[in-house]
Order: structure tokens, then sequence, then C-alpha cells
């Protein structure tokens, strides 16, 4: 059985608005909004500049063309006007060039919240019409049966898309099965993803991760657009595709920074399972009077521990006689409660409990087999 209540205890805050709060990273989209603000403004003012460049040429070839026609073909000023008019045209040429360079550019800049719902961009690529549902009000207890009756329901189709490689399986995927775009699967996955490394399947975990991400970007993209996240499935996969090296690297950055808390993680649940093996083996140890006889065992002096090593009662007595009297008093009753020292019917019948020197035999120790 998969423990959800763990999964709580990871966070994550984005730079610029609410994101998914079930991943343990700093932040899972790093689009340095001001950086960005900077790019576009650039881009703008660039924009700008060509434009006025590109009028004022269009108003001295429309002048210098306008001249020559007035001027007289023997007028000494001919020759210079025409000179003009052939700078001004090969900048012309210049500046068309520069403008579809520009217009290139546009094209392949990547979205984002400032520039994603631009008019005529969410006309023909995001059905705006199609809002984001509303977040239910539920509890704990209510979340997490709605998380298990997902998983019911839908486990076998997780975990096709878990293991998918291409982007376009992976968006048909998605729109043949529209249920699974929601934060159940980011869900799931993310605990997958962390049993995986659990269980050293690092290569199987690494590509999980990869469709995690990708469920992520879809899940965010739907937040800043205030849309179902079903209709952002065609739009990010479409985008990563032909994402320019900038938007990649962003993406590579963020599934690698996932793959190293899941590796984080991992490590913790484990450590988490020895201790709480260790916790209950010594509490299966724990003697009658609430102590434990390994940690008895250690605290008593060497001429005591060797009466238990070799099980030999009568030594046992023998050496208890010989201590002082508070001293041999303090040790028996913690080998009696403990368990070490078990009485008989009476005190004169006392007797060594089988196996109960962490010596006589192997000492309990941690096991990671029955990990979940």
């Amino acid at each position: 059985m998969v423990d959800y209540s763990k999964w709580k205890d990871i966070e994550i805050s984005d730079d610029e608005d609410e994101t998914h709060p079930n991943i343990d990273t700093p932040s899972l989209f790093r689009w340095r909004h001001q950086a960005r603000v900077e790019r576009m403004e650039e881009r703008k003012r660039e924009k700008e500049e060509h434009e006025q460049r590109k009028a004022l040429n269009i108003k001295k070839l429309a002048e210098t063309r306008e001249k020559i026609a007035k001027t007289e073909p023997n007028s000494p000023n001919l020759d210079t006007l025409k000179k003009s008019l052939a700078e001004l045209e090969k900048e012309d040429r210049e500046i068309q060039k520069i403008e579809e360079e520009l217009r290139k550019k546009e094209k392949k800049t990547p979205w984002n919240v400032d520039t994603i719902s631009e008019p005529g961009f969410t006309k023909t690529i995001i059905n705006t019409k199609a809002l984001r549902p509303k977040e239910e009000n539920l509890t704990e207890e209510e979340k997490e049966a709605k998380m298990r009756k997902f998983i019911n329901d839908n486990e076998k189709l997780l975990k096709q898309f878990g293991i998918l490689r291409k982007y376009d399986d992976s968006k048909q995927f998605l729109q043949q099965h529209s249920q699974l775009v929601c934060e159940e699967t980011a869900n799931y996955l993310v605990i997958w993803c962390i049993n995986l490394e659990m269980e050293e399947k690092h290569d199987l975990m690494a590509h999980v991760a990869h469709q995690t991400i990708c469920m992520q970007y879809i899940l965010e993209l739907s937040k800043q657009l205030d849309v179902d996240p079903r209709a952002c499935v065609g739009s990010f996969f479409s985008r990563i595709q032909i994402a320019e090296k900038t938007y990649k690297d962003s993406f590579d950055d963020e599934l690698e920074q996932f793959k190293a808390r899941i590796k984080k993680r991992a490590a913790e649940k484990i450590q988490e399972a020895i201790r709480e093996q260790e916790e209950e083996e010594r509490k299966a140890r724990l003697g009658p009077g609430g102590l434990d006889p390994v940690e008895v065992y250690e605290e008593l002096p060497d001429e005591l521990k060797k009466c238990f090593d070799s099980q030999d009662v009568p030594l046992l007595q023998a050496t208890i006689a010989k201590m002082p009297e508070q001293e041999a008093i303090y040790y028996m009753k913690r080998c009696v409660d403990s368990g070490l020292w078990v009485p008989g019917k009476n005190d004169d019948e006392p007797t060594i409990k089988e196996n109960a020197s962490p010596n006589a035999k192997e000492k309990p120790s941690a096991s990671t087999d029955d990990l979940d």
C-alpha cells in the first residue's frame, strides 16, 4: 500500500506564482520573470528601431525618386541623385532581410505567461472556453480517497504513459485518455519515481521522471492560462518538439533537479524504513521490565558478559556473589527487567534466558528487504 501521507512533506514554490505543491524542489519552473521581461523589452525595442529605420528609408526613397523625376536630364545633380537612390534601394533590401529574420525569431520565441495569451494565439491554439476546473475543498481523507479511486481506475494507463518514449506517442495517449491530464497523475508518477529509485531501478526512474516533468509543464501552463489542462496537451507537445535551446535547456534543468530530489527522498525513506525496523526489533526484544537486553548486555562488566555468553548459571551465581551487594543488585535487576535473567519459581532456581545474550546468537540487525 502506498503511503500518501509521506507525500505531503514534499514542497515547491515558483519564482512567479503558485505552483504544484507536491514536488520537493525550490522551483519547478524557473521562468526568471525579470530576465524574461527584459528580453521582451529588448525585442520590442529592436522591432521599433527597425520600423523607424524602415519608415525613414521609405520616405527617403520616395523623395529621391520624386527629385529624379523633376531633374533635367542634363543636370549635374542627376548622377548624385541616382547614386543616392541606389544606396537607398540597397538599404531597403537589407531592411527586408532583417525584417524576415525578426519574423523567424519571433516565430521561434518560447511561450510564456506574458505572450501565450495574446489575441489571435489563444483563438487558434488554446480553447479559452475550456475553463480550468475549480479546486475542490476536500479534507485530507477525502483527497486520499479520491487519489486511491483514481489509481484503482487508471493504474494500468498510468504505467503505460510513464514508459512512453516519444513526444508524439505521449501526446496521442493523453488525448485518447484525457482523464489522466490532472494533478493525480503527477502525484502518482512522483511516488512511482521514488519507489523505483528505492528499488535501484535508476534508468526506469529517470525515464518516468521525464514523463512527470512533461505532465507538470502541462499543469503549470493550465494554471497560468486558467484553462482546463486538457486544452494544453497539444500545445505543450508541439512546442517542446520545436523549442529553441534556451527553452529545452530550462526543461532539462528542471528534470535534473527533480531527479536529484527523487534520489534524496528515496534515500531518506530507506533510512526511515531501517530505523522503523530497528525500533520494531528493539521493542520485540524488550524484557518484562521494558529494558532492551542488547543495551543491558553492553553495559555489563566483562565477567558478567562471559557468564551470559557461555549460558553458565553456576558461574553467573558465583560471579554475582563476589560482587559488592549494591552493584550486584543493580545489574541483576536490569538483567531481570530485560529478560537476560529469568527467575525460576523461587529465587534459588534462576535461569539464563535461552539465546538472551547478543553474543550467544547473532545480534539483531536492520534489513530493508520488506520496504514498501
